[in-house]
């Protein structure tokens, strides 16, 4: 590892060690499945497979029950902002929580307290409540365990699996979240009608469950030292965002993301690309081949993560993945046919998946465990944030602009500030492992 980022030596990751024989022909192509070699990180990833589909059922039910209730649009919206500014409070804190406690323990109070959230959602259908307001409460109390448990589980990874396989290991992780992104609305779709709304949040309350075993099974995860035992409050979220501050690298995959997201995240111009660009297709069909498009390129990069996986100069990797996604979506804007803009979304679909595996990799190598886990809840804000941020902006200039022009021009303008940033600081062109 690029050791003018951090000097400090840490244990080795928990594992039970195996000779793994080199991958030939066209293994070397399809998915690295090494870490799932290592007992503890299989257990976690198998739990992530299925709460990857359960979580979407109720991601799904929630602003379906909304608009059943109220017949507005806006108020789905509304709902959404609530979810998101405690998830943006709780992330930031649990990961100062996650540096200062046993992971694993946090891990369990979290994904129960996220389970005992879906048992709630179930009671206040199940009841006929048609409350939005307990709704929305409810979606902001598991927001915030959702907040709490993400740094936990994200930083935990490097305490199993080691350091040149955790290309492998985000990989693995995304490809499932992934796949979940996809099975999940369509499961949703197809379960509603046959079991009804309120048994979707049963569904991911005993899929969760599955998770619970899996964390419980878990080595225990405290902090590494032996100094005093730490507190997490404003201090220790100030310290984290200090460290971002004086390492380069970790700061420029950070703003990289921004930069991705933030400028090239098309999603809010899909309704009028429907409507508009690619009527012809039948609005319904082109509404969902758009919304299909980033998830199932992103899906196949996971399925042939091998290409990729093994590279070293992990910041090279963020750095062109972020130049393709851009150059991707804007290819998507300016194509007036709609198989070839999703084929371009694949694509971008693909570089994401490339850009997560490498961001994540870096924020677990070059960072220090002490401070893992105030990464990875910035982390969270960040990703979940910037596509928020970008539904705003690409909304706005979609309506001035109209919509090819806004999604060509976001694409065009993240190549742009991607290049600019890796000129303009070597940092993250230096990194490699």
């Amino acid at each position: 590892m690029d050791t003018s980022e951090s000097s400090t030596t840490e244990p080795g990751p928990i594992q039970e060690e195996a000779t793994v024989p080199p991958r030939r022909g066209w293994r070397r192509w399809a998915m690295d499945t090494r870490p799932l070699r290592i007992p503890a990180y299989r257990r976690l990833w198998t739990s992530t497979i299925v709460t990857a589909v359960g979580s979407q059922l109720t991601a799904v039910a929630v602003p379906k029950q909304i608009y059943d209730i109220t017949h507005s649009s806006a108020w789905v919206g509304y709902a959404s902002l609530a979810g998101l500014v405690p998830m943006v409070v709780f992330a930031l804190w649990g990961g100062a929580v996650a540096d200062t406690v046993d992971r694993r323990r946090l891990l369990l109070v979290t994904n129960g307290g996220i389970a005992v959230t879906s048992l709630l959602f179930w009671a206040q259908a199940i009841a006929g409540l048609d409350s939005v307001v307990v709704l929305m409460l409810l979606l902001a109390l598991q927001q915030a365990f959702f907040g709490l448990n993400s740094p936990a589980r994200n930083a935990s990874v490097a305490r199993l699996v080691p350091a040149e396989e955790l290309p492998a290991a985000n990989a693995l992780s995304s490809t499932v979240m992934q796949t979940g992104l996809v099975a999940g609305p369509l499961l949703a779709g197809a379960l509603i009608p046959v079991i009804g709304l309120p048994e979707l949040y049963l569904v991911d309350a005993l899929a969760l469950c599955v998770t619970v075993w899996a964390v419980f099974r878990l080595p225990a995860l405290p902090p590494l030292g032996d100094g005093p035992a730490r507190r997490a409050g404003i201090r220790q979220i100030a310290e984290g965002f200090a460290y971002i501050s004086r390492h380069k690298v970790l700061l420029l995959s950070f703003l990289a993301d921004i930069v991705a997201m933030v400028f090239g995240m098309p999603r809010a111009l899909f309704p009028q690309l429907a409507a508009q660009t690619y009527q012809s297709y039948g609005e319904g069909l082109a509404l969902g081949v758009l919304f299909a498009g980033i998830p199932v390129g992103a899906v196949l990069g996971g399925l042939f993560s091998g290409v990729f996986s093994r590279a070293r100069r992990h910041g090279w990797m963020v750095i062109g993945a972020v130049v393709g996604w851009g150059a991707a979506v804007a290819a998507s804007g300016l194509s007036g046919n709609l198989w070839v803009a999703m084929a371009f979304l694949a694509l971008a679909g693909v570089a994401d998946m490339v850009s997560m595996v490498f961001r994540g990799a870096i924020l677990l190598s070059a960072a220090t465990d002490e401070m893992r886990g105030r990464m990875q809840g910035v982390f969270t804000v960040v990703v979940a944030g910037g596509p928020r941020l970008a539904d705003v902006l690409h909304g706005t200039a979609g309506s001035v602009l109209g919509p090819r022009v806004a999604v060509a021009g976001g694409g065009a303008l993240v190549v742009v500030l991607m290049l600019i940033l890796a000129a303009a600081v070597p940092a993250l062109r230096r990194y490699r492992i």
